[in-house]
């Protein structure tokens, strides 16, 4: 069995600047960006800013600029505050075991610079000069927006944001697998991530396949093995990891020992890990 890293939550710094960490966040944040319910809900919002005018736009802005104030209002603010919640979300995901948390937290980190921006826009539309009162009530405005789009998106999000926001330990019932503890998941897209059954090298890439599809890492089989957690099963071979949970016989190929996986591949087995497959799965 692959035993687990040593530790899995390197200093913070370390952490945040690993490719792996940005590009779980990105990935994250494409799937509310491609995600036609966000979109709608956006739409709805600013929308109802625009009919009905509030905070004196209705008196102060004609028709066609009222609309172009609280799209911009609202495309920065919802910007700040999605990229937030998805960074909060990324960085406590096995930390915060509950999703409203981890947007509440992402919520408050949002919430000055929603403010701040919000602010700088209607002194660039209205003109006028910031003091202390002005910047403390814009953020505090910004704490109530960013809980209203937090709100609101938690309340219109589709199966398929909850689950790139959620945390990789959700397995299916029978899993064996602690997947809060399998790093290398974070690498795959969100839609692809499951209990891993198999990996080989393809290159200088690392074919991972899970219980929901397919894909190629740029990453070391070396190190991938590292990133396993405590996946159950073995290396057969110097390119290729099998789990326990794809293994269906084990049988003959060529006069040598070889896995037959659930999916119908044959995986040969090496000399030297012979006898740890047969004590194993034999």
């Amino acid at each position: 069995m692959i035993r687990p890293p040593q530790t899995l939550w390197p200093e913070w710094t370390e952490y945040f600047v690993e490719r792996t960490f940005l590009q779980s966040a990105l990935r994250e944040l494409q799937v509310f960006l491609r995600a036609p319910r966000f979109w709608a809900t956006f739409g709805a919002v600013v929308l109802i800013f625009w009919v009905t005018g509030p905070y004196g736009t209705a008196e102060r802005l004609a028709t066609a600029p009222r609309l172009g104030f609280w799209l911009v209002q609202h495309a920065v603010a919802w910007g700040i505050a999605i990229v937030s919640i998805v960074l909060v979300n990324t960085l406590l995901l096995t930390r915060v075991p509950s999703l409203p948390g981890r947007m509440a937290i992402g919520t408050l980190v949002a919430g000055a610079p929603v403010g701040l921006a919000t602010e700088a826009i209607s002194l660039a539309t209205f003109g006028g000069a910031s003091t202390v009162a002005t910047i403390a009530q814009s953020i505090g405005s910004g704490l109530l927006l960013s809980a209203l789009f937090c709100g609101l998106t938690f309340l219109t999000m589709s199966s398929k944001q909850a689950e790139a926001l959620s945390p990789a330990s959700a397995s299916p019932p029978g899993a064996t697998e602690d997947r809060a503890e399998v790093q290398l998941l974070r690498r795959l897209k969100p839609e692809n991530r499951g209990p891993i059954l198999h990996m080989t090298v393809a290159d200088h890439y690392t074919e991972v396949t899970t219980s929901r599809g397919r894909e190629l890492v740029l990453l070391r089989f070396s190190d991938a093995l590292e990133e396993l957690g405590n996946t159950a099963g073995l290396q057969v071979h110097r390119s290729h990891f099998v789990a326990d949970a794809h293994v269906d016989t084990l049988t003959r190929a060529e006069g040598r020992l070889a896995i037959l996986m659930k999916d119908g591949r044959e995986i040969p087995v090496s000399r030297s890990r012979m006898e740890a497959v047969r004590n194993r799965w034999g």
